[in-house]
């Protein structure tokens, strides 16, 4: 059920701009792992920004298959989460550091890129979380004086709903990025669905939006393929869930309902279509 209710949540990754920036590289210099986020206090959940940086183009890489663990003195924090796909090359990870102040270690294992298996490789940062011990931090680094983002400070993640309605931009891709981060990643169930949405997902999704910009009238299909699903999936915008009961409930409603408008009132439609053809 788990694995059905991930099929409902398209992840859409923002790259947003935020107060603090390290940048360092993984152990073999393939990659530098940029991680940018607001001060940081404790107990209080904190969204961390990671961009995986090709070091030769200074450019975000897409396509990245990695692993995340944050820790305190040995604590775990946070993770290890199994192996995830980001497709744009940037993630947004909401992570409470709840052990109190002090340096957390965040670690990183990298082990693909641009869907083809790589030795893994390994980086790790200190992150200074309250007032104490306060750290020296890497200035934001940028390229030929533009900066890795947006104008408007946010980049979307989904391939299909972004090649369905044109932009990353679109009302229909915000909502479902709000969604992500407002509602889904708020808990560890949501994070679990996700993880495994994304190991399938991303192992269709780069050839069905090509195909939708290459067939005007299949992307009209998609436009209307995914409009009951929006509909339903903006349901969960309008309740307060706070716990992995009240996840799970919702996420089970949600997969109920999607499979009554997609599978089953179609086949209502068939049997009563065959039903007055035999008679």
């Amino acid at each position: 059920m788990k694995f059905l209710f991930a099929l409902l949540l398209v992840p859409l990754l923002m790259v947003p701009a935020f107060a603090e920036t390290q940048t360092l590289p993984t152990d073999k210099n393939t990659l530098d792992v940029k991680l940018t986020y607001d001060p940081i206090e404790p107990g209080v959940q904190t969204k961390i920004n990671i961009d995986f940086i090709n070091p030769q183009t200074q450019k975000v890489q897409e396509h990245i298959d990695y692993t995340i663990a944050v820790s305190k003195d040995g604590e775990t924090v946070f993770g290890p989460i199994p192996l995830t796909h980001t497709s744009l090359g940037s993630v947004k990870i909401p992570i409470e550091f709840n052990l109190g102040e002090g340096i957390y270690t965040m670690d990183f294992e990298v082990e693909g890129i641009l869907f083809q298996p790589i030795p893994r490789e390994v980086v790790s940062f200190d992150i200074q979380v309250g007032e104490a011990n306060a750290q020296p931090i890497t200035p934001p680094e940028e390229s030929n004086g533009e900066s890795n983002v947006d104008t408007n400070g946010e980049n979307g993640g989904c391939l299909i709903a972004t090649a369905t309605f044109g932009s990353e931009l679109a009302p229909q891709v915000q909502q479902l990025r709000e969604l992500r981060d407002n509602t889904v990643l708020k808990t560890n169930s949501g994070i679990a669905f996700m993880t495994t949405f994304n190991q399938f997902y991303y192992s269709f999704s780069p050839s069905v939006a090509d195909f939708e910009r290459e067939q005007p009238l299949f992307k009209e299909i998609m436009k209307v393929t995914l409009t009951p699903m929006l509909s339903s999936l903006s349901l969960l915008n309008h309740v307060e869930i706070d716990s992995e009961q009240e996840m799970l409930g919702y996420g089970i409603s949600i997969v109920l309902l999607n499979l009554a408008m997609y599978v089953g009132i179609p086949l209502v439609g068939i049997v009563k279509l065959y039903q007055f053809r035999k008679n």
